[in-house]
């Protein structure tokens, strides 16, 4: 029974490490000029005092897609975001998507990189804004090397720069 309860859980880690991590541009028709770069770990930033995703500018009412493989963790508004989709890809990271128009997935629906999970949107803090997706990337288990000095450096231990996973 002991062993049991190790190896099961050491069988679910390992298996989020080992499928696939293709990842696509989350925006119909969207490519690497649509992308505000320096958006990512920009400072300051309103209430979050860093901006810990990049901006993804589209009109509004476009298809949004999965950027991976994954499980919806979490569909619904949620404060600054808006309407937000959070998926569990692979790694064991977060895809969290915010600004949403229209949501159209559901909860723990599995999904795939290109399926439709919304519209571009400006929901949220976002009102005031051009329509755009806000795309972070987060990972479950931290990377302890990537902490800096910076402001809310050591939260860099939990974000990765999604321009960096996608391009």
């Amino acid at each position: 029974m002991f062993r049991l309860k190790i190896i099961i859980p050491l069988i679910i880690i390992l298996s989020g490490f080992l499928t696939p991590d293709d990842r696509i541009i989350p925006v119909k028709g969207g490519g690497i000029n649509d992308i505000n770069r320096n958006s990512f770990w920009s400072y300051p930033w309103g209430k979050s005092v860093t901006h810990k995703g990049i901006d993804i500018f589209a009109k509004e009412g476009t298809d949004l897609f999965s950027s991976t493989y994954g499980i919806v963790l979490f569909r619904g508004e949620f404060g600054r975001g808006g309407n937000v989709v959070a998926i569990l890809g692979p790694k064991w990271r977060l895809h969290y998507y915010a600004h949403l128009k229209e949501i159209s997935t559901g909860f723990f629906n599995p999904v795939y990189p290109g399926e439709i999970i919304g519209t571009v949107g400006k929901t949220g803090n976002a009102a005031n804004t051009p329509p755009h997706l806000h795309y972070s990337i987060m990972t479950l288990i931290p990377y302890l090397w990537r902490a800096d000095s910076s402001i809310q450096g050591w939260k860099k231990i939990f974000f990765l720069n999604p321009y960096e996973e996608i391009k």
